[in-house]
């Protein structure tokens, strides 16, 4: 039998430390990591929350102030309250007399590269979408970003048609992107030459979300009128 090598070492003895080692490494990076995370949530909670009301009262042109609402079982607005995961709200937003000047909408769909998240603004009076912000896109830069930042683009949200049907379900007519400088109709959107599935996908994103929205607060406008 051969004996220990030359120093004493014990290949297990010496393997056993290394892994000892690494794992408390892991050990104290991965608590270093949660107690970072838990300790700026509610910074970065708080951070989402103001963002989300500037970009409200950005969209709904005079607005002062905003209240969150959610779809109730009962086919109602209800005023929401606390935090609900995953939960979908819309926000009513007031002029400086309390009256309501509109409401902001969140929604999201698929660009070219991921997820696009915006919010936009809806005048129920005039059925018209009034305001567009996009709270989060990865779109190509220098072609798709131009969604955020084209004014010539922005302008087809001061005043984009989404009349509800006279079913009262869906749209009257859908929203749809078209060629730049083709635009004849208030429904479409002038598109942007160069971030075609940029401009379409934003089209398809209003569309899908007005058709589900404006049909209920059409139908039920004096629960935001009048928080219950």
């Amino acid at each position: 039998m051969s004996g220990p090598r030359a120093g004493g070492a014990v290949p297990g003895a010496s393997a056993w430390a290394m892994y000892r080692s690494m794992v408390g490494v892991g050990l104290v990076c991965g608590f270093l990591i949660v107690s970072v995370f838990e300790l700026t949530r509610p910074v970065i909670e708080r951070k989402r929350a103001e963002a989300l009301e500037r970009a409200i009262l950005e969209v709904v042109p005079g607005a002062e102030s905003s209240r969150s609402f959610r779809w109730s079982a009962g086919e109602r607005f209800e005023v929401a309250t606390g935090g609900a995961k995953g939960e979908r709200r819309i926000h009513a937003a007031y002029g400086a007399e309390g009256e309501l000047v509109g409401v902001a909408i969140e929604a999201q769909g698929m660009g070219y590269q991921d997820t696009i998240r915006v919010i936009y603004g809806y005048a129920p009076e005039r059925q018209t979408i009034v305001g567009l912000q996009v709270l989060e896109s990865k779109e190509t830069p220098g072609l798709g970003d131009k969604i955020e930042i084209d004014p010539r683009f922005r302008a087809n949200f001061e005043a984009l048609d989404v009349t509800v049907a006279e079913s009262g379900s869906g749209l009257a007519q859908p929203v749809v992107a078209v060629k730049q400088g083709e635009k004849t109709e208030a429904w479409q959107v002038d598109g942007i030459t160069g971030a075609t599935i940029s401009s379409k996908a934003i089209a398809r994103i209003l569309d899908l979300s007005a058709a589900e929205w404006a049909p209920r607060i059409r139908r039920q406008l004096d629960d935001l009128r009048e928080p219950r």
